[in-house]
């Protein structure tokens, strides 16, 4: 679930160019689970960067690429720009695992790489000017490499915040990942190179030929392109704007870095402020203020989720905040005061020091299930679909919701969808018919459809000559390649049978079709509702594989439906970043075989970045991947959705309360009626009502996170950006994005030191003060 950027969108007739284009902090940044407001493609509001335009009211057109900025530029494929964005791309991996296993976001490589890179290559190319690798001409096309070996290089840890935990939760892999790391690391680079083969020829297809007809903007990576240019404009003022964004991304980064170090060695001071708890020791302990405490409703001082608050806008924070709302403050307490949810004791003996202050903490969150009081002994648990906890009860609904706005948001665009399935299917045919042309062979219908192909309006130039394009034969044979290596690795380590390893595949191709066509329109990536049908998907597969009552058949069904699952999202998330590397080029006029190159390097970064932190992790909080710890600082929210889903699809007796999923069906009924309403009705002149909408996807988030922390501090991050613009628009134009950035990648790197820390025996968990917080507990 990463934040995406959504450009600034205006209800005219026409698309305006924007005078200010070397601020990002003009786009409004969303999610995916993945953001708010969808922008209009057709009255997309960019600009050009440049202070050399004749006018700054001048019209371009978006499908083409930007005007040549005539900056003087060699190969761009340089070893330093490759070098650099893997580095950068390197640091949001470890930062996304961080922030994945917490919180189950991520954050975007694209523009951060694109304005720390800018800043670390323009000064070494000032400083060491005449010295081969470090010196010479830098300018948009080599900043373009940086972002794309940042972006690939920052790839593939979606799946260890997801998929793979499940598996270990549900005890499908071995005792550990670091046991694991041989088949983890293989499945990886299978996982990390048929997205980047299958969506090579994606480029063309979405950026030339039907670019017009699917309105495919891929806003974030148009932001992108758009921050570069007015990075390397011309003129002292745009030199002094891009010197000061990269220091105050800088500055937030290393100040998150170390806050994140020090907060867990006096959390109850630094990090959450259990407000509270405070209440109920001020009160001598003789108030309810802990039942409040119970609910977590708590302030956490994140400078990952303000930053995000920062840059998601009002909409996307106020629909997380009220989420928070209806499940902790009200249908959580509903559940409780009806008997349909339990909660859990911390369980303070009587004789217990500390049990007449705090005997009232409640763990509402629990997923191991409660005690049955009918056993004295207090050894057998009631199941959860029988007792469950209210975190329990509401995640089916928020999973429900989340899956069914995504699909609605897909849904909506139904005729871009057939319009594309459509062209694609053309354009295959019209590839044959080349093959049968090249052997002397001709085909009356074959040519018929290229004809149409080659006739129809509004069709693009390529601006780049073959030579500088990506040869079908460099794709194609290694995605042969790569297709086999997935079947025999998932039948050898992950004991999936050949036939649906192959259907997984199938499913991965066209769920990334489907998920680069919905960023081109929406800049949703729907990587929830991808991996969630497939599961739905196999788990018909697989029923027959389960048995009633035998618990080895529900394992295996269980194991097979979590890697088919990671399948679609491995290719889903590889082919949308590839197209949007290759948009952002293609704006800036950087050759695709240069970014496809500089793109393979970068992931092979990925491929043992991403489950090298998932071991490291794992190993300094073992809660990640055991269940029975109720206590954790990693929530580990994207895996329980995943665990939910394949549970319920592969247990005969359906193990989620009847209550539960009639809810689901009604929030889910309820968002996608809403989804339609806002496409359908709101638009035109009403489509200004959008930003009133609510955001099903954050709000869903908002029921599978047992907390309220993430939503307050989100919260809190959007009215400070909102009434900084308001205050003080020029100086939030130029920091508001670079501070948000470096305080959300900050966070994830302090988290990863704090990780190695933990593991060396001088964390907080080890040294760390229990002062504020609720129990006289460390809470770190």
């Amino acid at each position: 679930m990463d934040i995406k950027t959504n450009v600034d969108e205006k209800h005219n007739a026409h698309t305006n160019m924007d005078s200010t284009p070397s601020s990002p902090s003009s786009t409004n940044k969303e999610h995916d689970v993945r953001k708010t407001e969808v922008v209009d493609p057709e009255v997309l509001h960019i600009g050009s960067g440049s202070e050399t335009d004749e006018s700054e009211d001048s019209e371009m057109d978006p499908f083409v690429p930007f005007p040549d900025m005539e900056i003087e530029e060699g190969n761009p494929l340089t070893v330093r720009a490759v070098v650099i964005g893997c580095l950068l791309g390197g640091l949001v991996n470890a930062s996304n695992t961080y922030l994945g296993l917490k919180t189950g976001w991520g954050f975007p490589v694209n523009l951060f790489g694109a304005i720390l890179g800018f800043s670390i290559l323009k000064s070494l190319s000032a400083t060491f000017p005449h010295v081969p690798i470090l010196g010479g001409k830098f300018g948009p096309k080599e900043n373009a490499i940086i972002q794309t070996a940042a972006t690939a290089a920052g790839g593939l840890s979606p799946m260890f915040v997801s998929a793979i935990p499940a598996l270990y939760r549900l005890n499908l892999l071995g005792d550990s990942p670091s046991v694991d790391f041989p088949r983890l690391l293989t499945f990886t680079i299978v996982a990390g190179y048929y997205g980047l083969f299958f969506s090579t020829p994606l480029r063309k297809y979405f950026l030339v030929d039907m670019a017009r007809e699917l309105h495919a903007i891929f806003p974030t990576a148009t932001a992108t392109a758009l921050s570069i240019r007015g990075l390397h404009s011309v003129g002292a003022d745009s030199k002094r704007k891009a010197s000061k964004m990269a220091r105050g991304l800088l500055i937030a980064l290393f100040g998150s870095i170390v806050f994140k170090i020090v907060a867990p060695y006096a959390p109850g001071i630094l990090w959450d402020w259990h407000i509270f708890s405070w209440f109920f020791v001020w009160s001598g302990y003789s108030n309810y203020a802990i039942v409040i405490e119970n609910w977590t409703w708590v302030f956490q001082w994140t400078p990952a989720f303000i930053g995000t608050g920062m840059l998601a806008g009002m909409n996307t924070a106020v629909s997380f905040f009220s989420g928070n709302i209806i499940c902790w403050a009200i249908i959580g307490p509903i559940l409780i005061k009806t008997g349909t949810a339990v909660g859990k004791p911390f369980g303070y003996a009587p004789d217990e020091p500390g049990y007449e202050k705090w005997h009232r903490r409640v763990n509402y969150m629990s997923l191991t299930g409660v005690a049955d009081p009918s056993d004295p002994t207090g050894m057998t648990k009631l199941s959860l679909k029988d007792a469950p906890s209210p975190r329990y009860w509401l995640l089916w609904p928020g999973v429900a919701v989340m899956v069914a706005a995504s699909f609605a948001e897909i849904g909506v665009q139904y005729k871009y969808i057939w319009a594309a399935l459509v062209s694609g299917a053309k354009g295959t045919l019209g590839a044959v018919e080349k093959s049968l042309n090249k052997f002397g062979k001709e085909s009356a219908f074959l040519q018929r459809i290229s004809q149409q192909k080659e006739k129809r309006e509004g069709a693009l130039e390529d601006p780049f000559p073959e030579s500088e394009q990506v040869r079908s034969s460099f794709w194609s044979i290694p995605l042969v390649f790569t297709i086999i290596f997935t079947v025999v690795i998932l039948a050898l380590q992950f004991k999936l049978p050949v036939g649906l390893s192959l259907f997984s595949i199938v499913l991965g191709f066209f769920f990334a079709f489907l998920a680069v066509q919905a960023t081109g329109t929406t800049d949703i990536t729907p990587t929830t509702a991808t991996g969630k049908a497939s599961q739905f998907i196999l788990g018909g597969c697989t029923s027959g594989y389960v048995v009633a009552g035998n618990e080895a058949s529900i394992t295996s069904a269980q194991r097979l439906n979590i890697m088919g699952g990671a399948v679609s999202i491995g290719a889903s998330q590889a082919a949308t970043d590839m197209v949007m590397d290759f948009r952002v080029g293609y704006l800036l006029r950087c050759p695709p075989r240069l970014q496809w190159y500089a793109q393979i390097i970068g992931t092979i970064v990925a491929i043992f970045l991403a489950p090298g932190m998932f071991v490291l992790f794992t190993k300094a909080y073992p809660c990640i991947i055991d269940q029975s710890i109720d206590q954790c600082t990693f929530i580990v929210p994207s895996s329980a959705s995943w665990q939910a889903v394949t549970m319920a699809v592969t247990d005969p007796t359906f193990p989620v309360p009847k209550s539960s999923w009639v809810f689901a069906i009604i929030i889910s009924l309820v968002a996608i009626a809403t989804t339609i309403f806002k496409y359908v009705y709101l638009i035109g002149e009403r489509a200004k009502y959008r930003v009133y909408m609510p955001n099903y996807m954050a709000m869903g988030l908002a029921f599978v996170l047992p907390t309220t922390t993430y939503g307050n501090a989100m919260m809190f991050g959007a009215l400070i950006a909102h009434f900084w613009m308001k205050l003080y628009p020029k100086n939030h134009q130029i920091y508001c994005y670079a501070i948000a950035a470096g305080a959300i990648a900050g966070e994830g790197l302090g988290g990863c030191i704090g990780a190695v820390l933990q593991i060396a025996g001088v964390g907080g968990q080890q040294y760390g003060s229990a002062v504020g917080c609720p129990g006289d507990e460390y809470c770190g």
